[in-house]
């Protein structure tokens, strides 16, 4: 067999009672969880902007860049709910390179995996104390969830992975709202299966034990563009995309019928200042064509402090080292006008 156990890592249950969360934000957690919920049931019409760095590698910059975004927070919240990216999973293409700081919490050292979740969990917890703001993650490894799910208010469950058994059926148990991106190849059909499978109860093994869920009724779909088989960009973010989308929810008869617009990736075709202009005519659309408002929930951007990106090894404070991201002052621009159209 072609493993090595390199050692062993901190149990769920060991994890959490060394770093909880504590009493009052759990209550405060409960409060947005039930606010976020309202706008995918439709009994608020306030408007999701979730956004963030494409990978969270620095817990300084990241939480500095979380602090800008709660007093933005403060200024827009009639119409606009923040929910910060900390993102520290990411999926590789190829299976090389920087894969969050859950793997390496130094970008620069080889992996380390216990001291990653360690990272991880301490780097949500310091946002949330210092914010109250709480973080969209990728479900990338279903078995790692339960480290961090208590903290989430978000979960996106990646392209590659939405057709994957596991990732659907732990959606189905999640406590949080997950959004399943459209598969590379842009099918929607097989983006509405996964999104039927996470609704409905499921029973499975997981971490040694059968489990049974309830199912998650508020799963729903992200659209993040395509890749045809050429390996060029197919956006799927506009107004006939976005309609023949809400036509198969009709079909199936999902429940709570939603969509959040990706406004990176094959979208923008990795071009990060792309998504001022994706944005503006999504929200566009949302006011002018009463279905696509009522349908579209949501929008997902990639910033961070700095514009663009850099290696891993750059030492560019609040620059990306995986995808390019827009820089502050553009998201804190793009954000107003967000709210002042809306």
């Amino acid at each position: 067999m072609g493993v090595t156990y390199v050692k062993e890592v901190m149990s769920p249950e060991e994890l959490l009672a060394e770093y909880p969360l504590p009493e009052a934000h759990k209550k405060l957690k409960d409060q947005k969880d039930a606010e976020i919920a309202k706008v995918f049931t439709g009994e608020s019409d306030k408007f999701l902007v979730i956004i963030g760095p494409c990978s969270a590698d620095n817990e300084d910059s990241v939480c500095d860049y979380i602090n800008r975004l709660a007093k933005v927070q403060e200024k827009v919240s009639d119409k606009i709910i923040i929910i910060p990216r900390i993102y520290t999973n990411k999926p590789r293409t190829t299976g090389e390179g920087y894969k969050g700081i859950v793997h390496q919490p130094d970008p620069e050292k080889a992996p380390d995996l216990l001291e990653g979740l360690i990272a991880m969990r301490k780097m949500h917890l310091r946002s949330i104390a210092e914010t109250h703001l709480f973080a969209a993650d990728e479900m990338l490894y279903p078995e790692n969830t339960v480290y961090c799910d208590d903290l989430l208010s978000y979960t996106a469950v990646g392209a590659r992975s939405t057709e994957n058994q596991q990732h659907r059926l732990v959606a189905s148990g999640s406590d949080t709202c997950v959004g399943f991106k459209n598969p590379m190849n842009g099918s929607l059909s097989v983006l509405i299966n996964s999104i039927y499978a996470a609704q409905i109860p499921n029973e499975f093994k997981y971490l040694n034990k059968q489990v049974r869920t309830t199912g998650n009724e508020y799963a729903h779909a992200i659209l993040r563009g395509s890749v045809d088989a050429s390996g060029r960009n197919v956006p799927n973010y506009h107004y006939e995309d976005v309609m023949q989308l809400a036509e198969l929810y009709a079909e199936q008869g999902l429940k709570n019928a939603a969509v959040v617009i990706d406004a990176n990736h094959s979208n923008s075709g990795k071009r990060p200042f792309e998504q001022i202009r994706i944005a503006k005519e999504i929200i566009g659309n949302k006011t002018s064509y009463r279905a696509f408002g009522m349908f579209v929930k949501g929008l997902m951007i990639e910033s961070y402090i700095e514009d663009g990106n850099q290696s891993p090894d750059g030492n560019v404070y609040g620059k990306s080292i995986t995808d390019a991201c827009l820089g502050w002052e553009k998201t804190e621009r793009l954000i107003y006008d967000i709210a002042e159209k809306l």
